[in-house]
């Protein structure tokens, strides 16, 4: 060892705390957490460890100063490390991949009238916090579901029993999403028992809730209540639509009070994969998955220690035992701190054998699962990186072509012409900015300026984004002489394009009279050729459409009492002329705006056909 490394450890106490290791730049690397500080920095010196932790050895040789952080207790010390790895993300330390807040659901039950909320933020405000999960998107649209089965409103009004806070309703209570406590629709109690409700149902504890509302929709009949009656018999109406229909088997009986969570692992390539199965009332209740960056020579117990961590420090529910496939390190002390969490004992247990067993066998194999789709992702991507990379060679751009727009023109002797626009993000197909344009100024069959009509309108839309790093176009010169006019009359001057034949497989550019000489096996060559055919098929999929509903439209035109905007009128219900002749006379007379003779005209039009 090193004698100022020697000098610096004796000033180190025994007591318990945290330790930050920095490197020469005075960036945090790692942060660890120790019953006796002076102990466990100097374990990093040892010989022994150095020749056989490939992490340590890293750690040391990185290493250039450190810091230490004196605490009262360990699971002080170990509260205080999470909260410094979220703080600095040191490279040493595993941690989520995604290490943003994931979102949680809040009940704010310390309100009169609770609100249902989206948030990324578990307050210490008396709130009922439910997460985290992991898809915000699915849990947004979780939201309308829960409120159709207990409305709980969102808003932000602050309604005061017996006082109204609006002058009306807004649009929520129309929809039932919401039972209007701002009017005086909804009792300060009943409405206190949709909040409680809602947290149970989160909770898992649904069978005994769903007897719960039959029982109270009995009563309320037997009352003579039917107004509460009916919604009652609404909200079990959505309660079964969502959560579907529960049959009793015989020797399923669920396992009262369990409440569980079950870890399943799997680690490659400084990639590790946590699925979380939450069991409650012996069922399983929620899965979610969670992806974590493990530095060479990370344990298993030390991927799970940090996820364990992690999550239940983000307000996520604390069950009464954690089922783990492999030991983590220090699980006392973790078993403690967990307590605190709950305000009641927790284990942290790793079966043998049995139920629980299984339960972590079926998430460890969900781990691996999505694993290994993790890792073809990866490989996925850096294929496409190594596409970019040779296409900039290639065209000499300055960097990689990010974002690729690629177009092209679709009409039959000048019928029903369409343009259209795909979009490729970092090599891959971003569907949701692909553009459809149907051709307006352009006539006849000028493929050229019908392309660059276009091209136009993307550039003067301002609703579109910045210019793209490429525009490709389905042609060869004349396409690419025509899209160049069109990008310098408007401002794209500095944007390249190229232009890729379909029947040579060439790629041209302007100023150079014969092709670039990409080899036919390229990686660049294949990108290029994915945009140009995915643009191809999107123009000849519009063209299709408005060539169905021209021909549609002709036929129903024919027909006495039908004209443009009626033939619109059934084309926009019922699609295609397919699907009105199989339509039946009830659902054309079922269209507004249709009158009943005219119906009568178009369904034995089409019959008799």
């Amino acid at each position: 060892m090193e004698r100022h490394w020697q000098e610096r450890l004796r000033g180190i106490p025994e007591s318990q705390g945290v330790y930050l290791f920095k490197d020469r730049a005075g960036e945090v690397i790692y942060v660890g957490k120790a019953g006796s500080l002076r102990s466990r920095v100097r374990s990093y010196f040892q010989r022994y460890h150095q020749l056989n932790e490939t992490k340590v050895r890293a750690i040391v040789e990185s290493l250039a100063d450190w810091e230490y952080i004196v605490t009262a207790s360990e699971v002080e010390a170990l509260v205080l490390e999470e909260d410094l790895i979220k703080s600095y993300r040191p490279r040493f330390n595993v941690r989520l991949k995604d290490d943003k807040r994931f979102p949680y659901l809040a009940v704010t039950l310390q309100e009169p009238f609770p609100r249902l909320l989206l948030t990324r933020r578990a307050e210490p405000d008396r709130a009922r916090y439910f997460g985290p999960y992991t898809n915000a998107q699915l849990v947004r649209e979780s939201l309308s579901a829960l409120r159709a089965l207990f409305p709980i409103r969102g808003c932000n009004d602050r309604i005061t029993p017996g006082r109204a806070s609006r002058k009306r309703a807004c649009l929520d209570y129309s929809l039932k999403q919401c039972a209007a406590p701002c009017v005086g629709k909804v009792a300060q109690e009943e409405y206190r028992r949709l909040a409680e409700g809602l947290c149970r149902f989160l909770e898992g504890r649904r069978a005994d809730l769903l007897e719960e509302l039959r029982a109270e929709m009995a009563e309320a009949a037997r009352a003579l209540e039917f107004e509460r009656a009916a919604r009652l018999r609404d909200r079990i109406a959505a309660f079964e639509r969502l959560v579907g229909p529960r049959p009793a088997r015989p020797g399923s009986r669920p396992e009262p009070g369990a409440e569980r969570d079950a870890l399943g692992l799997a680690c490659a390539e400084g990639l590790c994969i946590v699925q979380l199965f939450s069991v409650r009332d012996g069922r399983v209740r929620r899965g979610e998955r969670f992806a974590l960056e493990a530095p060479e020579g990370s344990t298993a117990g030390e991927a799970l220690s940090a996820f364990l961590r992690r999550f239940y420090s983000e307000g996520a529910e604390v069950p009464q035992e954690v089922l783990l496939p492999q030991p983590v390190e220090e699980p006392e002390l973790l078993e403690r701190w967990l307590a605190g969490l709950r305000g009641g004992r927790v284990r942290l247990l790793v079966p043998r054998r049995g139920p629980r067993l299984g339960l972590v066998r079926l998430a460890s194999r969900n781990a691996e699962l999505a694993l290994a789709e993790e890792r073809l992702k990866a490989r996925r991507a850096e294929r496409e990186q190594a596409a970019l990379e040779e296409l900039q060679r290639y065209l000499g751009l300055q960097g990689p072509p990010r974002r690729i727009e690629g177009y092209d023109i679709s009409t039959i002797q000048g019928s029903e012409p369409v343009g259209a626009m795909v979009v490729f993000e970092n090599g891959l197909p971003r569907k949701s900015a692909y553009r459809r344009f149907r051709i307006k100024g352009a006539a006849g069959r000028d493929d050229l300026a019908m392309l660059a009509e276009v091209l136009g309108r993307r550039i003067a839309d301002e609703r579109f984004p910045p210019p793209p790093d490429l525009v490709l176009l389905d042609g060869g010169k004349g396409q690419l002489a025509a899209a160049r006019a069109a990008m310098r009359a408007r401002g794209w001057a500095e944007v390249p394009a190229v232009a890729l034949t379909k029947e040579f497989e060439e790629v041209f550019v302007e100023g150079r009279a014969t092709p670039l000489a990409i080899p036919k096996d390229s990686p660049a060559l294949y990108l290029l050729q994915r945009v140009r055919d995915e643009a191809h098929r999107f123009a000849v999929e519009y063209h299709r459409l408005r060539r169905k509903r021209r021909a549609l439209r002709s036929e129903l035109e024919g027909i006495p009492g039908i004209g443009p905007k009626r033939a619109r009128l059934l084309l926009r219900r019922f699609g295609s002329l397919a699907r009105l002749r199989e339509a039946s006379l009830e659902d054309l007379l079922s269209v507004p705006g249709l009158p009943k003779a005219v119906a009568e005209r178009v369904y034995r039009a089409l019959h008799e056909a």
